[in-house]
């Protein structure tokens, strides 16, 4: 089944996001490659696609888990969650309905 993963940051989490992305980077390309990952990115805080030192308020996940405990246990281990750019992480099931 599909999740969705909606993080919120901790004010002031650019310098954080842009240290640990790589690793953040690192664990959403193996669930791309395993054909699991709908989409991913980043909540920009003002209405940008380059928010420059404004930087994200969160990022927002849909993937393919086995369960609801599954997506859970992936997202609490995102390196962004461990590093503190994430002040809260909620997982809820998610249906696709479009396109």
């Amino acid at each position: 089944m599909l999740y969705a993963i909606y993080c919120e940051d901790c004010a002031g989490s650019l310098p954080l996001r842009q240290q640990t992305r790589p690793a953040h980077l690192e664990r959403l390309q193996a669930l791309r490659a395993e054909g699991r990952l709908l989409l991913a990115g980043p909540l920009p805080a003002v209405d940008s696609e380059d928010p420059g030192e404004a930087g994200f308020t969160g990022s927002l996940i849909v993937a393919e888990f086995a369960s609801l405990e599954a997506a859970q246990t992936w997202a609490e281990a995102d390196p962004y969650r461990h590093a503190g750019v994430y002040a809260q992480v909620t997982v809820k099931p998610f249906k696709k309905v479009f396109p």
